[in-house]
């Protein structure tokens, strides 16, 4: 994208461009669209899933049948790594819809003069030089100069964190570039909103070239790194699979030199790999994000990066941006002040909070009335739509006055008079003459005395510093001229008006907030403010939803002298920040990262994308967010409900903690897989256990198995815990203590039935299946048995549909195995009587109750050690 210095004309019409120069230009800078990251392509996800060290074994044993002719175990192998790379696909292909659902957003019409004549084409077209029509209501295509200017004023919130609009101006040529978020400025900025106004602009920058774009950019140069549960689970793999190949080499050559049985020994030493490799931990972790974002989805937040739900159970600050967060980034009226209690002896009734009963003596009515008659009836400007809302609730019959007088005529802002008027003709008497405006205007209008102005602006200042939005109104009456004709005054100055009082304009809190904000603190989260308003604006709003007294605020120019150290100190301590700009929130969030914190941050505006991404969760807003933000956040509420958040958090914690359980059932259940692979190669038995059923296993059980884990309820006090330390692990020594004595257990009493079988003389494949059956149950028993969480027994009777569905799908598969003659012969098992079954079934309940022992046990003690505490 490209930035012309191109400056305005006199005649603005007569440089308009050519269908064929706005084609010329489109195809040499390209279109005017933000850059974003492409989506991999099908055949490199394939390729990804592929290298994958369980599916090279499944290939490699594949290989081997085909080579001795067994085709259809072959085949087996075969479709099963087919399956395997089916579900990755169609996993990725939903994600990438999502997303492009999510930037669906409607790219904004613009209007454009060319060839002569003004014409409407898509944002994504418009061409640096191109003359834009704007007017109130429209979304600003590209950045721009302005060259005519008529009452024109753009919200620029997206861009400063400042709700209240900007007043812009014609430029001249030479005019040098300036950030968005001054007034009188003869620049406008792709993406912002025009309230109110027209004007012709000429495009100066398009695309990355854009302020927006520019903001964007800073996203690139933020290198996102593997979460701490990836990287862990990443090293435990490759310790696995290292393991693994190791072994499988030793066995198939120990089997080979000594027994002089290379087919075997290399089948069994590949089963061997097969068992020892924990390929479902990814399997698992990919399943538990996939589904944790669907149930969070369906609370209102999308998932754009899985691996901020792993982070949320561990989030300990919450970084806020005010504007269109905590706020609805909109104006309302917050406090009416009459004249009469501030140019007159003090009257209680005459200062009105929104809401407040008046009278008709009071003035708020009068005021009211004013400030509505001042104000276009159909207004797109946010302070205005404010006013008109609130006439219309407190004086309901305005609106059919008003639809009986006539507009006589109007004075539009100006950067030399602060203030509008607006005179009406009622159908009966003198014209009604209604200004509204900066006090300081409206009070040199009126002509206040030096006493009465200082009582004014004193209010204004108090109403200021509680973070109020402050404009004064004044009202009066002109005569009608005898001949029917009035001749108007060249000014404001000219009309006789009088003080009618002040009106606080705020962005209201948005509903839900401070409860939201309440339950995070109950919950350890600490809430932090970070905003581009004046700090008496982020103080009231902190106020407001008990995040602070509002003592400590420090500001983007304290930020600025503050050393790394001295900027650690600071997040650690305070809440608020005001005048921030998006420089100092990508170094907050990084300050609170310097302090060991995981931090999750919420925000809607492009100057909040590079601090989301950032973030270690980085939460955008689906409604009112920029396309930018969205981009660069790893979580979009689509409804911009903030208090969705909490639930995001508590099923952030469930997730980790059902993750726990899975994980220390996985290492639990290789045990009895691995020793029933090994055992039989080195006691000289027959062989357990091939390749083919340890797919059966992976493919049948273990998925399954991690699906009825993350549909584990949440634990009743999981939202009074604090957030998991940031150092914590999950193989940490205590977890993967308890997987591997709750698996020699299992395997224990899974060798002593094969030996049993064997011991009986029963034929190889009866012995097969009554082995492979124990195992198939001792797996469902570790199943059960790891559902214990820090509420004891009472893990195992939480209601949870998945896993009895499972348990039924299980018994149905392993069926099958020994009863279907087919399925039966590829995995060469046998019809298993009664007796058969019974045996079977006996290390799944020994499991059980040696399980059931050591939690009781371990329970006992830790009641013991509580009792004997000093208090």
């Amino acid at each position: 994208m490209r930035v012309s210095a191109e400056s305005r004309s006199p005649s603005p019409l007569a440089r308009s461009l050519s269908e064929r120069e706005a084609a010329a230009r489109l195809a040499r800078d390209g279109y005017n669209e933000l850059p974003s990251a492409r989506p991999r392509r099908i055949w490199v996800i394939a390729w990804d899933v592929v290298r994958e060290p369980m599916l090279v074994l499944l290939v490699a044993a594949a290989a081997v049948y085909l080579v001795v002719g067994d085709h259809g175990e072959a085949l087996a192998l075969a479709l099963s790594v087919a399956v395997m790379i089916g579900i990755t696909l169609h996993q990725q292909r939903k994600t990438e819809r999502a997303l492009n659902a999510l930037r669906a957003l409607a790219s904004p019409r613009a209007q454009v003069h060319r060839d002569g004549s003004w014409r409407t084409v898509a944002g994504r077209e418009v061409v640096i030089g191109d003359l834009l029509r704007i007017k109130e209501g429209d979304r600003v295509a590209a950045d721009a100069h302005v060259e005519t200017a008529s009452d024109l004023m753009t919200d620029e919130s997206l861009l400063t964190g400042e709700s209240v609009p900007v007043a812009k101006r014609a430029g001249d040529p030479g005019d040098p570039p300036a950030q968005p978020g001054g007034d009188g400025l003869p620049w406008i900025y792709s993406g912002t909103l025009v309230t109110r106004g027209q004007g012709l602009a000429r495009v100066v920058a398009t695309g990355g070239a854009t302020m927006m774009g520019r903001i964007g950019g800073q996203l690139a140069t933020i290198v996102e790194k593997p979460t701490a549960l990836e990287r862990e689970t990443r090293r435990a793999v490759a310790a696995f699979a290292a393991i693994g190949g190791a072994l499988c080499v030793a066995v198939a050559a120990w089997y080979g030199i000594f027994r002089e049985a290379w087919l075997q020994g290399l089948l069994g030493g590949i089963t061997l790999a097969m068992a020892i490799l924990p390929e479902e931990f990814p399997v698992v972790l990919t399943v538990f994000m996939a589904l944790g974002a669907w149930r969070i989805a369906k609370s209102g937040v999308l998932t754009r990066r899985a691996s901020a739900i792993e982070a949320l159970g561990a989030a300990a600050v919450l970084c806020v941006d005010k504007t269109g967060t905590l706020t609805e980034n909109r104006m309302a009226v917050a406090r009416l002040v009459a004249a009469r209690s501030l140019i007159d002896p003090p009257c209680a009734d005459a200062v009105g909070a929104v809401g407040a009963a008046t009278g008709p003596d009071t003035g708020i009515d009068a005021l009211v009335e004013v400030l509505a008659l001042a104000s276009e009836q159909d207004a797109f400007d946010p302070m205005e739509r404010a006013l008109l809302r609130e006439a219309t609730t407190r004086l309901p019959s305005l609106a059919t006055r008003l639809a009986r007088w006539a507009l006589a005529h109007s004075y539009p802002l100006s950067p030399a008079q602060l203030s509008v008027a607006r005179i009406w003709r009622p159908e009966a008497g003198p014209y009604r003459v209604a200004a509204k405006g900066a006090p300081e205007a409206i009070a040199d209008l009126c002509g206040l005395s030096a006493s009465e102005r200082a009582s004014v602006l004193g209010t204004v200042d108090a109403m200021a510093r509680d973070g109020l939005r402050v404009l004064a109104a004044a009202s009066g009456e002109w005569p009608i001229a005898a001949e029917g004709s009035t001749p108007w005054p060249d000014s404001q100055r000219g009309l006789a008006l009088g003080f009618a009082g002040l009106v606080g304009l705020a962005d209201p809190v948005r509903e839900g907030v401070p409860e939201a904000i309440g339950e995070r603190r109950c919950a350890g989260i600490r809430t932090v403010m970070i905003t581009g308003d004046h700090a008496a604006t982020a103080r009231s709003i902190a106020r407001a939803i008990g995040l602070a007294d509002g003592a400590d605020v420090v500001t983007g120019r304290d930020l600025d002298a503050m050393s790394p150290a001295a900027l650690r100190g600071c997040v650690a301590t305070v809440d608020v920040y005001a005048r921030v700009m998006p420089e100092h929130k990508l170094r907050l969030v990084e300050g609170f990262k310097a302090n060991g914190q995981i931090v999750a941050m919420t925000g809607d505006g492009v100057n909040d994308a590079p601090a989301l991404r950032a973030a270690d969760i980085g939460v955008a807003m689906g409604r009112r967010g920029s396309d930018v933000a969205r981009e660069a956040a790893a979580l979009v509420l689509l409804d911009d409900d903030f208090a969705s958040l909490v639930t995001a958090v508590r099923l952030g914690r469930r997730i980790y903690g059902n993750l726990r359980k899975a994980i220390r059932y996985i290492i639990s259940v290789h045990v009895p897989t691995v020793g029933m692979s090994l055992l039989p190669l080195v006691a000289g038995w027959p062989l357990l256990m091939f390749p083919i059923h340890v797919v059966f296993l992976e493919l049948v059980i273990d998925p399954a198995c991690a699906i009825a884990f993350e549909a584990e309820p949440s634990e009743p006090d999981a939202m009074r815990r604090p957030p998991r330390p940031v150092a914590a692990r999950l193989f940490d020594p205590w977890t993967l203590a308890e997987a591997f004595g709750e698996g020699a257990i299992a395997f224990a009493a899974v060798a002593a039935v094969y030996a049993a079988a064997l011991a009986l003389g029963v034929g190889e494949r009866e012995a097969r299946s009554i082995g492979f059956a124990s195992i198939v149950l001792a797996n469902l028993a570790l199943i059960v048995g790891n559902r214990v969480g820090d509420d004891g027994f009472a893990g195992m009777l939480r209601p949870n549909p998945a896993l009895w569905w499972i348990v039924g799908a299980t018994l149905v598969a392993l069926a099958a195995t020994l009863y279907l003659p087919p399925v039966a012969a590829l995995l060469r098992t046998a019809r298993l009587t009664g007796a058969g079954l019974a045996a079977s079934a006996l290390p799944a309940l020994l499991t059980v109750g040696g399980i059931a022992l050591w939690h009781m046990l371990r329970r006992a003690r830790t009641a013991s050690r509580r009792a004997r505490a000093p208090l």
